[in-house]
């Protein structure tokens, strides 16, 4: 039997050698190891996300609770990264950001797919891949499959609220549009907590992620205009106004507007 060591195990050889700045400058292993960690933790969040759909369709919701708590503390970790990149100063990034070429967090399809599996749903972003990668396909499926408030939705119809069928039969590729009668579902739930105490449970849980994501965006913005000010981002995109505009995206809308009605 073959010796597992901690480097054999976390293939630290391949890991540790997976950065390659494209200048001599300090600050560039920063930046690199920042977003390698971003992608690593964004892998850990879909892989949590894809278990707690599950579980929530097969009618599993405390263990789904678990899966989607941890989401939620990672991202607080993501947004704390932005801190350490922040100690980049303006003139630290712009002696390496030629080297970056046209690449982007635009091209990041693990965030899109996350964003696809929370609702959040743009097909637009599929042309930042090539055809025939796993990176599409992922991409593709995340856009066709319900997300993850269509997977609680129906735990409403399943406890007996009435949901309309333009809602339940939705084209799930686009974008979920508010609606009335889901807003009312979750304000009778949040009127009567000890009736609906699972749905309850889970639908803080949920407000508890799209909290997370908008602090992280909101962070991101942050961090943006402290190092490039309001300059165009290296794909191209707006920048930092791009980013500002992501931040009255809601994942889960009804959870946040029934508030006022309580």
């Amino acid at each position: 039997m073959t010796d597992t060591t901690y480097a054999s195990y976390l293939d630290l050889d391949r890991l540790l050698t997976a950065q390659h700045p494209t200048s001599d400058r300090h600050d560039e292993l920063l930046f690199i190891v920042i977003h390698q960690t971003k992608e690593l933790w964004l892998k850990e969040i879909v892989h949590e996300v894809q278990l707690a759909k599950r579980l929530i369709r097969s009618q599993e919701l405390e263990p789904a609770y678990k899966a989607l708590a941890r989401v939620s503390r990672i991202q607080t970790i993501m947004t704390l990264s932005w801190d350490v990149l922040a100690t980049m100063t303006p003139s630290d990034y712009l002696s390496f950001r030629d080297g970056l070429g046209s690449s982007s967090g635009f091209q990041s399809w693990q965030f899109r797919t996350l964003e696809y599996m929370l609702g959040l749903k743009d097909a637009s972003f599929l042309s930042f891949q090539d055809e025939g990668t796993v990176a599409l396909e992922s991409l593709k499926r995340a856009l066709e499959a319900p997300s993850l408030y269509d997977d609680a939705i129906e735990r409403l119809v399943a406890h007996g609220f009435d949901i309309p069928a333009e809602v339940l039969q939705r084209d799930v590729t686009q974008p979920y549009a508010p609606s009335p009668a889901v807003e009312d579902a979750w304000l009778a739930v949040y009127r009567d907590t000890k009736r609906y105490w699972e749905l309850y449970q889970l639908a803080e849980k949920l407000v508890d992620l799209d909290d997370a994501l908008l602090t992280w965006r909101h962070k991101h913005v942050l961090t943006v205009e402290r190092i490039i000010g309001g300059k165009r981002g290296t794909g191209g995109s707006d920048g930092a106004s791009y980013l500002q505009s992501t931040l009255k995206r809601r994942c889960f809308p009804e959870l946040w507007s029934l508030r006022t009605r309580l």
